[in-house]
């Protein structure tokens, strides 16, 4: 069975291929290895081997490993990319470099006080539930645009790009299309779209950053 290392790199030359065949920059995709249910012990080579950039789903499960890890490794970058409780929004903001799933007005407050009571500002997305799932995070497309524009208006926060995780049933290339139009309408630069099983199709489609576990780390 292949290592984690050997199926990072893997992952890393075919978003080098996506990105060519995109017509894209090299380099122009940001790779957010996701880490979630894995001990340091196992993320530790995949760090050494070059990686920077992790994501988590649970802030309490983040605060167990990264800390030290980021001791140890000053220039990771931590995302945030699990839902997120209004009373988790103290120690995200301590924790995390950016927070991708800003979805509802009481997350926006609660992040807006802690960024100023910290004075700590994570890089913000807001996340969209594009297939409109009753069972899943994010705004409604039709409320992302002006969501956004409440966030930076009201409550004073720099958002910078969107996230989405498209219905595991559907073709995620309709939504990837949707997630890019909002972001152009939104005036936002970023986009977080594309796993493990999609993250090539996501790039065609404009993603900046690629969350990609299962691939890397291998099943849970």
């Amino acid at each position: 069975m292949a290592s984690a290392v050997e199926q990072f790199f893997a992952v890393k030359t075919r978003i080098a291929t996506a990105e060519r065949e995109a017509g894209r920059d090299p380099g122009s995709v940001t790779l957010v290895a996701v880490s979630k249910t894995f001990e340091a012990d196992a993320i530790r080579p995949v760090i050494e081997a070059g990686q920077r950039v992790f994501g988590e789903n649970r802030v309490q499960e983040a605060q167990a490993k990264w800390p030290a890890l980021k001791a140890e490794f000053p220039d990771i970058e931590l995302h945030v990319i699990g839902p997120l409780q209004s009373n988790k929004a103290k120690e995200a903001v301590a924790l995390a470099d950016v927070i991708e799933t800003v979805d509802r007005e009481k997350i926006a407050t609660e992040l807006a006080k802690e960024i100023a009571r910290q004075g700590r500002a994570p890089k913000l997305y807001v996340q969209v539930n594009t297939g409109s799932e009753p069972q899943k995070a994010g705004i409604e497309p039709r409320d992302a645009v002006a969501f956004v524009a409440r966030c930076r208006d009201v409550h004073g926060l720099a958002i910078e790009g969107l996230m989405c995780i498209p219905p595991a049933d559907e073709n995620p290339g309709p939504h990837f299309a949707l997630l890019e139009k909002l972001g152009k309408e939104a005036g936002v630069a970023k986009l977080s779209m594309g796993m493990s099983g999609d993250y090539e199709t996501a790039i065609a489609f404009g993603a900046t950053s690629v969350r990609v576990g299962s691939a890397i780390f291998g099943s849970r």
